[in-house]
């Protein structure tokens, strides 16, 4: 919980914790009990509370009885007071989401993403899809807080680069960011795909402070939340999961031992094609993916076997992950996990909770992210509520 300050050149920080609280409560506070949990004065609260209500940040929501005296007047954040777009660019598929303050999702749409190699005509095409997308909300542009891009590394979050994405052809050394910002006028922030879903998750459930996000899209990655805090690294790029050497039943044909060149989407369709599962075909990966996973649930011997050695081969980085962070929850997601997590989840769940090799005792939940396969445009979306309207105590420095 971060507590205000009363002195008398902090408001706007003291605006945020407020706000910050107020979101979090889930039913609303009354101005007594900010105080209570904040430790500022009646009139600081007063007043913070005055600036929110005439925003239109927050409403007065009725009263409640709370001990002796008058009933108190209830504080609510009021949703639909602003806006944030999310866009997450993956080799496969561009989605969009409009979300508002609870981080739920107003309008989404996905188109699929160019393959021309240039990088210009993605731009092109995601600024048009932003505008139709925003339309189709119904949404004030005016309301619209900023636009947030979740997208594959390396980036350089500080210009905001995309830097040289494996699985995006073309894309070396691509200024999105600032691209994006002259093509719509909106500020623009740009972060790791992983990263961004973990946000997505903090923003959406308070309550939920460490855990890893095992990402799977057309690339893994995996992310990770400490204390309530997204853990980036020194340059913004941690989460690359597909680098995780695994051990066990290996694919006979494979570049490596590495996670990301035995179990990713693309290659498990690769695994099909040559098992004589899945036609060889120029068709999209994620067509194909679900009719790989299709036929696993028809009862297609070689493509449930396919698929079983993934789930085995990613149990095997989650208890690597588990002993290098002590990480008691896994939380799965991404563009292709809901195909496969009725299949992994629970198989994922019991080898990494049975291994052998599991320093750790305490017992690891896996679940699934209630945000759905827009995850990572999910939490494009939230980085710009967080970075507008979450408390910081850099805000504090006196600067000369």
């Amino acid at each position: 919980m971060r507590r205000g300050t009363n002195l008398p050149a902090v408001g706007g920080f003291n605006q945020t914790v407020i706000l910050d609280l107020i979101r979090r409560s889930g039913g609303g506070l009354s101005r007594v009990e900010i105080a209570e949990q904040t430790g500022l004065s009646a009139p600081t609260i007063s007043n913070v509370c005055r600036r929110l209500l005439e925003d239109g940040l927050i409403v007065e929501t009725g009263k409640r009885i709370q001990g002796p005296g008058k009933p108190r007047v209830i504080l609510e954040l009021d949703p639909k007071s602003r806006f944030a777009l999310g866009v997450h660019l993956d080799p496969a598929v561009v989605t969009y989401a409009v979300l508002d303050l609870h981080g739920d999702v107003v309008s989404h749409m996905r188109r699929r993403t160019p393959s021309s190699g240039r990088p210009a005509k993605t731009v092109t095409a995601m600024a048009s899809a932003i505008d139709e997308v925003v339309a189709r909300s119904g949404v004030d542009r005016e309301r619209l807080l900023g636009l947030g891009i979740a997208a594959p590394g390396p980036i350089d979050a500080a210009r905001g680069i995309v830097v040289d994405p494996p699985l995006l052809e073309g894309w070396q050394n691509v200024p999105l960011r600032d691209a994006l910002a002259d093509a719509t006028g909106l500020p623009v922030l740009l972060e790791k795909d992983v990263t961004a879903a973990v946000v997505a998750e903090l923003w959406r459930n308070s309550e939920r402070e460490d855990f890893a996000f095992f990402y799977l899209g057309t690339g893994i990655g995996v992310g990770l939340a400490l204390g309530g805090e997204v853990l980036r690294g020194a340059t913004g790029n941690a989460g690359e999961g597909g680098t995780l050497v695994v051990s066990g039943d290996l694919p006979p044909k494979r570049r490596s031992d590495m996670l990301g060149h035995v179990a990713t989407p693309p290659l498990l369709v690769a695994q099909a094609i040559d098992a004589g599962v899945l036609a060889d075909r120029a068709d999209p990966v994620d067509e194909m993916f679900a009719e790989l996973v299709a036929a696993a649930e028809a009862g297609d011997t070689a493509a449930t076997a396919i698929l079983d050695r993934a789930a085995r081969l990613i149990a095997s980085s989650i208890v690597s992950i588990v002993n290098l962070l002590d990480v008691a929850e896994v939380v799965f997601g991404g563009p292709y996990w809901d195909r496969v997590a009725d299949r992994f989840l629970a198989t994922i769940g019991e080898l990494v909770n049975s291994s052998a090799h599991r320093v750790t005792r305490h017992p690891v939940t896996v679940s699934t992210s209630s945000i759905g396969a827009d995850v990572a445009a999910a939490g494009a979306a939230c980085l710009v509520l967080d970075t507008s309207l979450s408390p910081r105590t850099s805000s504090l420095l006196i600067s000369t």
